[in-house]
């Protein structure tokens, strides 16, 4: 057969390429800028919570604040990631730039005041907000707005974590359940990598986790690369992290409608939201689980962390439950900010009970849980498995040769599995059920989905 070379059509790859790169690049400088922003105020306004704690007693002032900001100004905003997700299954008017404003005042609030909350939702949120203004300012078309959003998605959470591989399959994987968008492959990996790039250019860092256990002295020359026993207990972890995943999604679905029903003026729901946090403060007699919970008071050596959770005795048997209960109340009350910080505390927490229940290392099975819970609640396994090794492998060197990266795939792809049809995004499409078990129609979605199960329990 001659050998046949079709010109145009790489011509038409190279012009693509070209053309994105420099989109993707612009946005990708803008989200990086905002992000670092975001992060450089968190971590201000949580030390100055630690240095003032009797802040926190303005909680349900400061929830009727983000009420009134978002009633005045941002009730098409509400949506929160969903409306992104949303407007790439079915555009209908884009995402509005003030989004972006509006949910970094009510992060930035929310945090400084002690809610609990987490980063990812704001950055994504902050990432489509600048995708959809820069999509309308280029005037381009429906299909390329679509993709810039995913790029934007990209580059909010490559960018809030330092994860730019991760934030790009993400972006492609979270959008259905079971699907992988491959269309923004490009844009999704230059607006993440870009976004990360600009984060550290404005000399802004990140929290560093380890996992010492697996590559110790000795350990490798005494051990095999892969122990069967410790996979064993690795796989009934993960069942428990997909479980976890699942309460926490179903809590702060739960709280959401709660609040609803009880409270029928949006702007007192927060502020109802923040008396009861305080009051589970006060009622466990810990300031642990407000916050994102990665930073410790200064002169708590105690304080319960994501970083402490690593170590032995560094979390409470019930730390995750109580972790989701805070988060739950905050976000399902109206605060803003995201799950996914919530989620790795959860995940390391639970992953520090279980390695003392089944005698495996803490580190590894805090970290393992870190991102299985992620997983299962997010309902991206692939991404979540490319997060353990962007987050742990760099100062972990042996980790591979240990067999972590498998313990790690069996850890997010096993959680994935046991959290059902569940998940904290209810506008994700169920592209191909679980394990092949589905009571609802394909491409339905999980908001859909829900409402189904409910009607048929009743």
């Amino acid at each position: 057969m001659p050998v046949h070379w079709d010109v145009r059509e790489h011509w038409r790859l190279c012009v693509y390429v070209a053309k994105w790169f420099t989109i993707a690049s612009l946005l990708g400088v803008g989200i990086g800028s905002a992000i670092a922003l975001f992060l450089w105020s968190l971590e201000r306004v949580t030390l100055y919570r630690f240095a003032h704690p009797a802040i926190l007693f303005a909680l349900p002032i400061a929830g009727i604040g983000i009420g009134a900001l978002y009633q005045l100004f941002g009730k098409s905003c509400d949506g929160g990631n969903d409306l992104i997700i949303d407007q790439i299954h079915e555009p209908d008017g884009g995402v509005p730039i003030r989004l972006a404003p509006l949910v970094l005042i009510g992060t930035v609030v929310t945090h400084l005041f002690g809610g609990s909350a987490g980063r990812e939702g704001t950055a994504v949120q902050m990432g489509g907000s600048l995708a959809g203004g820069l999509g309308r300012w280029l005037k381009l078309s429906a299909d390329d707005c679509r993709t810039l959003l995913m790029a934007g998605i990209a580059g909010g959470f490559g960018a809030v974590f330092g994860t730019p591989l991760t934030g790009a399959i993400f972006a492609m994987e979270v959008l259905a359940i079971g699907r992988i968008s491959y269309e923004a492959l490009v844009p999704c990996l230059i607006a993440s990598i870009v976004g990360d790039y600009t984060v550290r250019a404005w000399g802004v860092g990140h929290t560093h986790y380890h996992i010492s256990s697996l590559v110790g002295p000795g350990v490798l020359t005494t051990a095999t690369p892969l122990q069967a026993m410790l996979l064993l207990k690795v796989a009934i972890a993960a069942a428990a992290f997909g479980l976890a995943s699942v309460v926490f999604a179903e809590a702060t679905h739960a709280c959401n409608w709660a609040f609803k029903k009880v409270v029928r003026w949006p702007m007192l729901r927060p502020a109802l939201g923040g008396v009861l946090v305080i009051g589970l403060a006060y009622a466990l007699g810990t300031r642990d689980y407000l916050g994102l919970g990665t930073l410790a008071p200064p002169g708590d050596p105690h304080a319960i962390t994501i970083s402490s959770c690593f170590q032995q005795g560094g979390a409470g048997a019930w730390s995750w439950w109580w972790k989701i209960l805070f988060t739950a109340v905050t976000l399902g009350s109206g605060f803003k900010g995201g799950e996914v910080t919530p989620l790795f505390f959860v995940g390391a927490a639970l992953g520090n009970t279980l390695a003392g229940i089944f005698g495996a290392p803490v580190d590894l099975f805090a970290g393992l849980g870190f991102v299985a819970v992620f997983a299962g609640a997010t309902n991206t396994p692939l991404a979540c498995t490319i997060m353990g090794l962007e987050v742990f492998m760099p100062g972990s060197s042996g980790l591979f040769e240990s067999g972590f990266a498998i313990y790690l795939a069996t850890a997010c792809f096993l959680a994935y599995l046991f959290s059902g049809h569940s998940g904290i995004y209810l506008s994700q499409r169920i592209a191909t059920p679980k394990g092949q078990i589905s009571d609802s129609s394909p491409e339905i979605s999980l908001r859909d989905a829900r409402e189904l199960r409910r009607r048929r329990t009743n």
